[in-house]
Order: structure tokens, then C-alpha cells, then sequence
């Protein structure tokens, strides 16, 4: 992981509960602080993700080249019939 140093801040209280993190779980500000934005990234590339996909939604349930295959969704024909047996 290729770390770049920013310089950033923070209110008081929260510099404090930060430090305080950091302390009881024996890690640095700045790794706590990495892992909070990386949650924070996380969790809105999911959101834009599912946003996205709401907006599809529409043209999936009723374009019928994306739904020919729907029909498949709950066939095993990725197993053979080996598998079948054990």
C-alpha cells in the first residue's frame, strides 16, 4: 500500500476521540483515521453501485435481450452429471 501525506483538520472532539481510539487499540491516529475514510469509501461506491442498478432495473425486467437468459437462472447446468453422484 502506497501511502501520500495529506495534512488535514480536525475538530477538537474529534481529534480526541480519535487519539483515544488509537490508544485503547494500540494503533496510530493515522491508521484509524485510514480505515474510517475507507469504510466511508466503501460504503458510498456500494451506494453508487445500487443506485445504478435501481435505475437499470426498469430496462432489465422488460428488455428482452437481457432477460433470454433469465429463464436459465435456476437450471444446474454448471454441474455434470459426475457431480450429480457424490
Amino acid at each position: 500500500m502506497e501511502l501520500q501525506r495529506t495534512q488535514l483538520l480536525l475538530e477538537k472532539s474529534q481529534h480526541e476521540m480519535l487519539s483515544k481510539i488509537a490508544r485503547e487499540e494500540s494503533r496510530s491516529l493515522s491508521e484509524i483515521v485510514r480505515e474510517m475514510i475507507g469504510r466511508e469509501l466503501r460504503y458510498r461506491q456500494r451506494r453508487q453501485m445500487m443506485l445504478a442498478a435501481q435505475e437499470l432495473q426498469a430496462d432489465y425486467n422488460t428488455d428482452p435481450e437481457l432477460t433470454a437468459f433469465s429463464a436459465l437462472d435456476g437450471d444446474d447446468f454448471l454441474y455434470g452429471a459426475e457431480d450429480e453422484e457424490e
